[in-house]
């Protein structure tokens, strides 16, 4: 009988940070508090303010994001999607229709790595998270 092998998983989830827009930060954080009974830790980072979800042993990480030009709407929320290399993915994302909203910009917290944010071909934006 042949071995099977597995094939190695490059990821670890697919969704690795989500953001929810906030036209009044303070509202927002109560009411996501209140709804899922659970202490969000702000954070400020110069004009954008930022309150995060308690951090899952597994799965995304998530935040309330007050921001310029980051509004609150039906399709408001903003997923981002790990990646090896951002660059590369990013001229994937021209190549094939889309544009570069954020290009690859350093996150302010040590460790944290890279992120992007795109418009995808049907004018959704999408955010990349990696190297």
């Amino acid at each position: 009988m042949p071995r099977q092998t597995k094939t190695k998983r490059a990821m670890k989830t697919l969704i690795t940070f989500f953001e929810i827009p906030a036209a009044d930060f303070n509202r927002a954080v109560n009411f996501y508090e209140q709804v899922l009974e659970m202490k969000l830790t702000r954070c400020e980072c110069g004009d954008e303010k930022m309150a995060f979800f308690p951090d899952p042993e597994e799965g995304p990480r998530g935040a309330v994001s007050l921001a310029g030009g980051f509004n609150p709407a039906p399709g408001g929320v903003l997923v981002h999607f790990p990646c090896n290399d951002i660059t590369a993915s990013l001229d994937r994302v021209v190549t094939h229709g889309g544009s570069v909203v954020i290009p690859r910009t350093k996150i302010e917290v040590e460790g944290e790595g890279w992120f992007a944010v795109f418009s995808d071909s049907e004018g959704n934006r999408v955010g990349l998270h990696g190297k």
